[in-house]
């Protein structure tokens, strides 16, 4: 079995690694009864809704 010489230094590893490592920004969609941004999958923060149905009653909170 094959065994590294020596330890690689840091700068080397990052180098390989850097490019695939960043943060992707994140994706948002309309919500379609409000208007507000959401993000994909998830219930709208300002009205309570997702998929056109009422999942959280924001009056009440």
């Amino acid at each position: 079995m094959a065994v590294p010489k020596r330890k690689n230094c840091r700068s080397r590893s990052r180098k390989r690694r850097g490019g695939h490592l960043k943060m992707n920004p994140v994706q948002t969609n309309s919500c379609p009864k409000c208007g507000e941004t959401t993000i994909p999958h998830r219930i709208c923060p300002s009205c309570g809704n997702y998929k056109g149905k009422e999942v959280i009653d924001l009056q009440e909170a």
